[in-house]
C-alpha cells in the first residue's frame, strides 16, 4: 500500500512537472512569434499582445490585461517588454517571465547584431518596406484602441476620462505627464466610480511571494546605487558599460525612443563609438520587430574595445533589460493584493479608462503622423484595419501584406 501511494505521488508530481514545462515552452513559442512579427514600437506591441494573449490565447481577460498595462505604465523601463514579462510570470512563473522576455527580445537582438556586422553605415530609414511596416502599426493600434475602449471606456465618466486623457497627452507630450494623467484618473475613479466599478474581478494568479518581491526590489535599488560607486572605484570598461545600460533601463519613462539620448550621452562622448555608428544603428533599429531596447545589442557589438562583438551585445542586453525584470517581478505580488481591494478597483477603473485615452493619443502621434503621409498610405491603412478587424487575419500576415504594399507605394 505504501509503495502504491508513493507511485501515485510520483506520477502526480511528474504530471505537474510536465504541465509546468508545457506552459513554459508555450510561453516561449508564443512570445517568439510576437518577437518576429511585432513591428511598430511599444504602443503597437501592446496591440499585438492584446490580439494574441487576450483575444486568441485567452490567457487573461480585458480587465486583467489593462491592469498589467497600467502597472507597467507606472514603472520605468520598456513598457511592452514589461507587460510581456508580467504575462509570462502569470502564466508560468519566473521562468515563464524569462522565456517571455527571451522570445520577444532575441529575434530583434540577433537581427541588430547582424546589422552591426554587415550593414553598419547603411541608411535604411526610407525603404518602402519599412514604411509599410509603419502603416501596419496604425491598424494594430487602432484595433487595440477599439477593443479596449468598448470594454474599459464605457459610460459618461469613463468615456470622459479617456477623451480628456487623450487630449492632454496630445497637447503636453511628456512621459511624466502621462504618469500624472494616470494618477489623476485613478483619483477620479476612486471618487466617482465606486458603484460603477465594484464588479467581480478575477484575481491574477502570480506565483511569487511578497518576500520574493521584496528581494527583487532590493536587488533593483542595490544595483542602481552601487554600480556607479563600483564604476568610480575600479575604472573598468565592462563595469562602466554595465552601469550605463542598467541606469538607462532603470530610469527611463516613456518607451524605447526616450532611452536613445541617454545612451548617446554615455557611449559617444566616452569614445566607445562614433556618432555616425550610433545613428546608423538607430536607423537599423527601426527596421526590426520587437522592443527598441534591443538597440543595445547593436551598441554592445560595435564597442571599440572589450566587451564588444557577441559578448558585448549580450552584456548590453542583460544590463538594459535587468531593471525591467526586477521591477516587474518585485511589484507584481503587491499589485495583485492592492488591486483586489474595492476602493482600488474604483481607482483602477479610472486608470484603465485613461490608458485607453493615452493609447488613442499615441494612435495619432507618433503612429499616424509618422506613417500616413499620402492618400495611398491611408488606403493601405484602411485595408490593413479591415484585414485585422473584419477578415480576422493573423497580424503577421497583415505585416507581410503591408510590407509588400509599402514597396509598391515607394
Amino acid at each position: 500500500m505504501v509503495n502504491k501511494g508513493f507511485e501515485r505521488f510520483n506520477r502526480h508530481e511528474k504530471l505537474r512537472e510536465e504541465f509546468r514545462l508545457g506552459r513554459i515552452l508555450e510561453v516561449l513559442k508564443v512570445s517568439t512569434r510576437l518577437g518576429l512579427t511585432s513591428f511598430g514600437g511599444p504602443i503597437a506591441h501592446l496591440g499585438y499582445f492584446h490580439a494574441e494573449y487576450v483575444k486568441r490565447k485567452k490567457w487573461l481577460d480585458e480587465k486583467n490585461y489593462a491592469d498589467l498595462v497600467a502597472l507597467c505604465q507606472f514603472l520605468p523601463g520598456p513598457a511592452s517588454s514589461q507587460v510581456g514579462i508580467a504575462i509570462g510570470i502569470q502564466r508560468a512563473g519566473l521562468i515563464g517571465g524569462l522565456m517571455a522576455w527571451l522570445g520577444f527580445t532575441l529575434p530583434s537582438a540577433i537581427a541588430l547584431m547582424i546589422f552591426a556586422w554587415i550593414l553598419k553605415g547603411i541608411n535604411i530609414q526610407h525603404a518602402g518596406w519599412l514604411h509599410g511596416l509603419m502603416i501596419v502599426a496604425v491598424a494594430v493600434v487602432a484595433q487595440a484602441v477599439w477593443g479596449m475602449a468598448s470594454k474599459l471606456a464605457t459610460g459618461r465618466i469613463r468615456g470622459t476620462i479617456a477623451i480628456l486623457s487623450a487630449v492632454v497627452t496630445l497637447l503636453v507630450p511628456a512621459s511624466m505627464v502621462q504618469v500624472a494623467i494616470i494618477i489623476i484618473a485613478g483619483m477620479i475613479g476612486w471618487l466617482f466610480l465606486k458603484t460603477d466599478s465594484l464588479q467581480e474581478m478575477k484575481p491574477i494568479q502570480i506565483p511569487i511571494s511578497k518576500k520574493t518581491g521584496i528581494a527583487f526590489l532590493s536587488l533593483f535599488f542595490g544595483c542602481l546605487f552601487l554600480l556607479p560607486l563600483l564604476r568610480l572605484g575600479f575604472h573598468n570598461q565592462g563595469l562602466a558599460m554595465f552601469d550605463s545600460f542598467y541606469r538607462a533601463g532603470a530610469l527611463v519613462f516613456g518607451g524605447g525612443h526616450v532611452v536613445l539620448p541617454l545612451l548617446q550621452q554615455d557611449v559617444v562622448p566616452t569614445g566607445w563609438m562614433t556618432n555616425a555608428q550610433f545613428l546608423a544603428g538607430y536607423g537599423a533599429a527601426q527596421a526590426v520587430p520587437g522592443p527598441l531596447f534591443t538597440f543595445s545589442a547593436y551598441l554592445g557589438f560595435v564597442m571599440k574595445s572589450f566587451p564588444n562583438g557577441i559578448i558585448g551585445s549580450l552584456f548590453a542586453l542583460l544590463a538594459i533589460f535587468l531593471p525591467a525584470f526586477l521591477l516587474v517581478a518585485g511589484a507584481m505580488p503587491f499589485w495583485n493584493i492592492i488591486r483586489m481591494k474595492p476602493g482600488f478597483q474604483s481607482a483602477l477603473a479610472g486608470i484603465n479608462a485613461s490608458v485607453v485615452g493615452i493609447l488613442l493619443a499615441s494612435l495619432y502621434n507618433p503612429v499616424w503622423t509618422s506613417a500616413i503621409k499620402t492618400p495611398y498610405d491611408f488606403c493601405l491603412a484602411i485595408i490593413a484595419i479591415a484585414l485585422l478587424m473584419i477578415w480576422k487575419l493573423p497580424p503577421w500576415i497583415v505585416v507581410i501584406i503591408c510590407a509588400l504594399g509599402g514597396i509598391l507605394l515607394s
